[in-house]
C-alpha cells in the first residue's frame, strides 16, 4: 500500500490528467480533466479535503464516498460497479484494497494498478488504470472467485458459484456537464447523433444484439453547454468490445463524491452467461475514457494518435479498392468481371474485392452460407482465373465471407444441426433468411477456420471482408442438453478466429462489415485493418454517417466508396462531383458497374484516383478537424497535416437554408500566424451554385497558382464560402508557404 504523500497518486499525458486518492478503503478519483500540472504536497492535500462533500439531511451520518468501486456500503445509490449472488446471498459487496502499484512513463502516462478483496462475495478483483501518452485512459477489470475468503456464518454463500451480473467502469464527472451526446440508427444510417440534458436519474444505452449494433451507442460523451466540434469539454467513453454492451451516465440529487454526475461503461451481461466456481476468473472488456478540452474534435484526435500508435496500425499505403458487389450482386460471370477489372485497371485500382455469390449453391440470400466451397457451375475452373487476372494487372484480391452465420438451406446446417445457435424448442426467427453459427463450439470453430483458411491459401487472397448481416436472437447454445448464453463465448471465439488467421497468414488484411455499420468498436479493430462504415454509398447519407464514425476511427480505417449515380439503398440520384469529393477523404474505393460509366466519366475517375494517391499520405495521417456552423444544412469537415504544412477541407450543401449565403466560414486546424495557399481540386468536377458569382476570392483559388491569403484571414476571420446547390460539394487544398 501506499501512504503518506504517495497515496495521492497523479497519471499526467497530453494535457490531460488524472488524480486518485489511495487513502481509503478503496481509491476514489479526485480528479479527471485539465491536466493540473505536478500534484505537489499542497495541491494533493487540498484535493483530498475539498474531495470530501457536505452530510447531507435525512442522508447517512457520513460523507459519502464515491470510489473507483462504487457500492452502497460507501453510500453511494447509484448504479453499483458490481452486480451478482452467490445462491442468492452474497449481494453486498464491500471490496478492501489490498495493494496499490503507481507506475509513471517517461513518455507521459502510467497506470495505477489497485488489488481489492471482498469477504462478502468472496471474490479477489483487479482495477488497472492506465493512461496513454495520448491522453486516453484505458480501465481493465476483473474479479476471481476465492472462496477462501468466506468464513462463519458466510460459509454457504462462499462454497456456491458467484453468478455475475454486472462488472462496470465508472467515472465521476463534475457539475458543468450538463449534456449527454451518443448515438443511435439504422441499417444505412448508423451512428445518428442524439443530443440532450444530463438530467437527474440514469441515462441508460444497451446494446443487446449480440453485437454493437446498427444503432450502438457507440461513444457516450458528458459535455458543457457549448460542446462543440472545436470549443467545451467533453467526457466521453467507449466499450472496446463486439458484444452486449452497457453504457450510462448517471446523476443522483446528492452527487457523487463531491462530484456531480458519472460516466460508465461495461459488458452487458445475460442472465447465467458469467457463473464463477472457486478459482475462475472474469475478465471485462477493456473501457476507453477520454476528456477534451478542445470540444468533440479533441476527443477523435485523441482516439485517434492512440490506434496510429498501435504495432499493427496499417502503415502501408490504403490501396484504392474496387468492391463487386453493388456492380454484379450474384451474378459471377467470368466474361463481365473480366471487362470490370479491365476497367478499374484503366483508372488506376489497386484491389478487387469479389464479394458474395462466389460459393457453393449462393445465387441469392437465401441459401449455403456455411458451405464455404468455390461453386463449380459458377466458376467451373475455380476462381484461379479471376485471381490471375487480379494479380496480374498488379492489383491484390480480396474475398468476401460471413463466417459466423449459416443458411438452413446448407449442407453444413443438413449435416450439423445442432451448430445452428439457438434454444432446444426450435429455430427462432430468421433476419435475412439466416442464422448464426455456434462458433463457440470448438467443433464448428475448428471446420470454419479450416474452410476459411484454406481458401485464403488456395487462391493467395490478400484481403477478407468479413460479414455479419444479422443481429443474434435467443443467443444460447446448446451444451449436454442445456441451454446456455453463449454472446461472449461467441465473441471470444470470433476473436480467437481472427488471431489465428492473421498468424496462419501474415500480412492478410482483413475488413469488419456487418451489414455495414453494426459492428464498429475497438475490440474488432484490434484485429481488423479496415472498417466498412455503412451499406448506404449515398453521399448524402455518407458525409453524416462517416462524420460521426470519424469521432472513434482516423480516415485510413473507414472504408468510402464511389457508387453509382442511382444509389442502390435510397434511389437518390446524385452528380458524380459530389459522388468523388465525398468519397475522397478515408479509404477510398469504388463500388460500381463501371461499365455504365462513359469515357468521360471514367476519365474523371482516373483523375480522382491519381487526387486520392497524391492526398493519402495526408488524408490517412492527419488530424481531422470541422466546422462549428449555424446552418445545419452545410458542413465543413477538414484534415490537416500535424505539422500545419498542408490541409484538405471538404464543402458541402445537403439541402437549401433561409439564408441566402452562409457568411465568412472559419477554417479550423491552420495557424493564424502563418501564410497559406488555397487551390480548389477542381479535377473532381464543378460543383453547381446557388449564386450568379463566387465570392471574389474564389476565382484565384481556381488557378492553379491559388488564392494566397493570411491563417489570420482562413483561421479567425473566415471566408466567405460559395453558396452550393443542394448535394453539392467542393474540395479546397491549402499548403502553408514557405
Amino acid at each position: 500500500m501506499l501512504d503518506g504523500t504517495d497515496a495521492v497518486v497523479t497519471l499526467r499525458a497530453a494535457g490531460a490528467s488524472l488524480v486518485v486518492d489511495t487513502t481509503g478503503r478503496v481509491p476514489c478519483v479526485l480528479h479527471w480533466g485539465a491536466d493540473l500540472g505536478p500534484v505537489d504536497q499542497r495541491t494533493a492535500a487540498a484535493l483530498r479535503e475539498t474531495s470530501i462533500p457536505a452530510v447531507l439531511n435525512n442522508s447517512p451520518d457520513a460523507p459519502r464516498v464515491f470510489s473507483v468501486w462504487p457500492a452502497e456500503y460507501e453510500g453511494w445509490f447509484g448504479t453499483p460497479a458490481q452486480e451478482g449472488h452467490a445462491g442468492g446471498t452474497a449481494t453486498t459487496p464491500r471490496p478492501e484494497t489490498v495493494a496499490v502499484v503507481h507506475r509513471v512513463d517517461d513518455h507521459g502516462g502510467g497506470s495505477i494498478a489497485i488489488e481489492l478483496v471482498d469477504v462478502v462475495t468472496g471474490m479477489r478483483a483487479r482495477l488497472t488504470l492506465t493512461l496513454d501518452p495520448f491522453g486516453v485512459l484505458a480501465i481493465d477489470m476483473s474479479i476471481e472467485r476465492d472462496t477462501s475468503l468466506v468464513t462463519g456464518s458466510d460459509i454457504g454463500s462462499g462454497a456456491a458459484p458467484y453468478a455475475l451480473s454486472g462488472l462496470r467502469a465508472m467515472l465521476p464527472v463534475p457539475e458543468r456537464a450538463v449534456d449527454i451526446l451518443d448515438f443511435s440508427g439504422k441499417w444505412c444510417r448508423e451512428r445518428s447523433p442524439q443530443r440532450g440534458p444530463l438530467l437527474d436519474g440514469t441515462h441508460v444505452r444497451r446494446a443487446r444484439r449480440g453485437k454493437p449494433g446498427h444503432d450502438a451507442p457507440y461513444l457516450v460523451v458528458a459535455g458543457t453547454a457549448d460542446l462543440g466540434f472545436g470549443r467545451g469539454e467533453a467526457w466521453a467513453t467507449h466499450l472496446a468490445w463486439s458484444g452486449d454492451a452497457e453504457y450510462l451516465v448517471e446523476r443522483l440529487p446528492e452527487g457523487a463524491g463531491a462530484l456531480s454526475s458519472v460516466l460508465g461503461v461495461g459488458e452487458a451481461l445475460r442472465a447465467g452467461e458469467v457463473i464463477l466456481a472457486g478459482g475462475e476468473r472474469y475478465d471485462a472488456p477493456t473501457a476507453l475514457f477520454v476528456w477534451s478540452g478542445a470540444g468533440l474534435d479533441g476527443l477523435g484526435d485523441r482516439l485517434h494518435r492512440r490506434l496510429r500508435a498501435r504495432a499493427t496500425h496499417p502503415v502501408s499505403p490504403r490501396p484504392l479498392t474496387l468492391n463487386t458487389w453493388e456492380a454484379v450482386y450474384y451474378d459471377h460471370d467470368l466474361t463481365r468481371l473480366t471487362e470490370l477489372v479491365e476497367r478499374a485497371d484503366r483508372i488506376g485500382v489497386e484491389r478487387v474485392v469479389l464479394d458474395d455469390g462466389w460459393f457453393h449453391g449462393r445465387r441469392n440470400d437465401g441459401a449455403a452460407l456455411g458451405d464455404w466451397t468455390v461453386d463449380g457451375s459458377t466458376w467451373p475452373d475455380g476462381l484461379g482465373p479471376f485471381v490471375d487476372l487480379v494479380h496480374g494487372r498488379g492489383m491484390q484480391f480480396g474475398l468476401w465471407f460471413e463466417p459466423e452465420m449459416i443458411s438452413l438451406d446448407s449442407d453444413l446446417a443438413r449435416e450439423h444441426p445442432e451448430w445452428v445457435l439457438g434454444p432446444r424448442q426450435g429455430h427462432g426467427l430468421p433476419a435475412r433468411h439466416q442464422y448464426v453459427l455456434d462458433i463457440a463450439r470448438p467443433d464448428a470453430w475448428a471446420h470454419v477456420l479450416d474452410r476459411v483458411s484454406s481458401i485464403i491459401a488456395e487462391y493467395s487472397v490478400d484481403y477478407v471482408k468479413w460479414d455479419h448481416n444479422r443481429d443474434l436472437s435467443e443467443p444460447v447454445g446448446r451444451r449436454d442438453g442445456v441451454d446456455r448464453q453463449v454472446v461472449r463465448e461467441q465473441t471470444i471465439a470470433l476473436y480467437r478466429m481472427l488471431d489465428e488467421l492473421r498468424r496462419r497468414h501474415p500480412g492478410l488484411e482483413i475488413e469488419t462489415c456487418s451489414g455495414g455499420g453494426g459492428r464498429i468498436d475497438l475490440g474488432i479493430l484490434d484485429r481488423t485493418d479496415r472498417a466498412w462504415a455503412s451499406d448506404c454509398n449515398d453521399p448524402v447519407e455518407r458525409l453524416q454517417i462517416e462524420r460521426w464514425t470519424r469521432m472513434l476511427l482516423p480516415p485510413e480505417l473507414i472504408g468510402s466508396h464511389l457508387g453509382a449515380e442511382r444509389s442502390h439503398t435510397t434511389g437518390r440520384r446524385t452528380e458524380l462531383s459530389f459522388r468523388l469529393a465525398v468519397a475522397l477523404t478515408s479509404h477510398a474505393g469504388i463500388e460500381w458497374d463501371l461499365q455504365e460509366a462513359d469515357d468521360a466519366e471514367l476519365e474523371r475517375i482516373a483523375a480522382w484516383s491519381r487526387s486520392y494517391r497524391e492526398l493519402r499520405g495526408l488524408i490517412h495521417t492527419g488530424r481531422v478537424v470541422n466546422a462549428d456552423l449555424a446552418d445545419d444544412e452545410v458542413l465543413l469537415s477538414g484534415i490537416v497535416a500535424h505539422d500545419g504544412s498542408r490541409a484538405l477541407y471538404t464543402w458541402a450543401r445537403l439541402a437549401t437554408s433561409a439564408a441566402g449565403q452562409t457568411g465568412r466560414v472559419r477554417l479550423p486546424g491552420l495557424d493564424p500566424r502563418e501564410r497559406y495557399v488555397v487551390r480548389i481540386r477542381t479535377e473532381l468536377g464543378d460543383a453547381s451554385r446557388h449564386e450568379n458569382v463566387d465570392p471574389a476570392w474564389v476565382a484565384d483559388a481556381a488557378t492553379v497558382g491559388g488564392a494566397e491569403l493570411p491563417g489570420s484571414v482562413l483561421a479567425v476571420a473566415g471566408l466567405p464560402l460559395p453558396t452550393l446547390n443542394p448535394q453539392q460539394a467542393m474540395v479546397f487544398d491549402v499548403q502553408r508557404l514557405p
